[in-house]
């Protein structure tokens, strides 16, 4: 009997080491898949004109060159293009940070009428599309006289309803201990916030301002519409208009892509600890 029970254990062990090694195989394949245009963007991006049409295709280039870069910028205000979209990335990420950390705050430690009924209505805006809201922004920025603005641009991104979520759900694993004990010594509530619950959020924050920040780098929709001048374009409306102009130069288009993904990935490093972090706290949250 305990022959069988040691055979059993041993399958039952096999099973559960072949089941993990399929999930990490499945897994890997996938990064790869995900990560390889990228991989090679990069090496092409130093790549010839010559080099990038030869076939079979090289990986690494022979001749590598930083030429590329500085033409993108002579051939079209690609310096213009970008500062557009630091502008209109930088200022809604960090006002979209404070705005979504006051409110998950009120929402988790302040009790008022209609508190739960305010949070799921906020809430419940996620599950309208961005295309079903397109129109009525655009009547609403249209009255406000803000088109073809960067305000135009910024002010539909001041605040995000995801975001309140999470910090809610973050801020809701502070002890309210905590800030009891700040008051009776007599600190405000703005202080509480700054000193306190500011620093205990970093990592929720740090999530927060990836999302927001990559989010507004990336949007092409909506700036596709509001902006009608080449002074206002951002690098999603800029790529594709450099692209249809030079579709033959390869090796320009990779390096211009190239310069609109490093801000992103340079982000993403320098927040990467926060970020996982922030995730796996904030998931578990009741």
């Amino acid at each position: 009997m305990r022959g069988v029970r040691a055979v059993g254990y041993r399958r039952s062990r096999w099973a559960v080491l072949t089941g993990r090694i399929a999930v990490y195989v499945i897994v890997a394949a996938g990064a790869v898949a995900m990560a390889m245009p990228f991989v090679w963007l990069v090496p092409s991006s130093f790549k010839t004109l010559q080099e990038t049409v030869l076939f079979p295709p090289t990986f690494f280039p022979r001749n590598p060159t930083l030429s590329n870069f500085k033409q993108v910028f002579d051939k079209i205000p690609f310096a213009r293009y970008y500062a557009n979209s630091i502008v209109t990335s930088v200022i809604p990420t960090a006002v979209s940070v404070l705005t979504c950390t006051m409110a998950g705050m009120g929402f988790a430690k302040y009790r008022f009428r209609g508190r739960d009924a305010i949070f799921w209505t906020i809430l419940s805006t996620m599950m309208v599309p961005f295309p079903a809201t397109i129109v009525p922004l655009y009547v609403m920025i249209s009255k406000m006289r803000l088109v073809d603005t960067r305000m135009g641009l910024i002010v539909v991104g001041l605040s995000s309803a995801s975001g309140i979520f999470m910090m809610r759900q973050f801020i809701m694993g502070i002890p309210d201990e905590l800030l009891d004990a700040a008051r009776i010594d007599g600190a405000s509530e703005l202080r509480i916030f700054r000193q306190i619950v500011v620093p205990l959020c970093k990592p929720a924050i740090a999530t927060q301002a990836l999302f927001s920040f990559t989010s507004h780098w990336g949007t092409y929709i909506w700036p596709l519409i509001v902006v009608n001048s080449d002074e206002l374009r951002t690098l999603p409306l800029a790529i594709p208009y450099f692209s249809g102009q030079y579709y033959s130069f390869q090796n320009l288009i990779n390096a211009a892509s190239l310069m609109a993904v490093l801000p992103v990935l340079v982000l993403f490093l320098f927040t990467q600890r926060y970020f996982v972090q922030g995730i796996t706290i904030t998931g578990m949250k009741n």
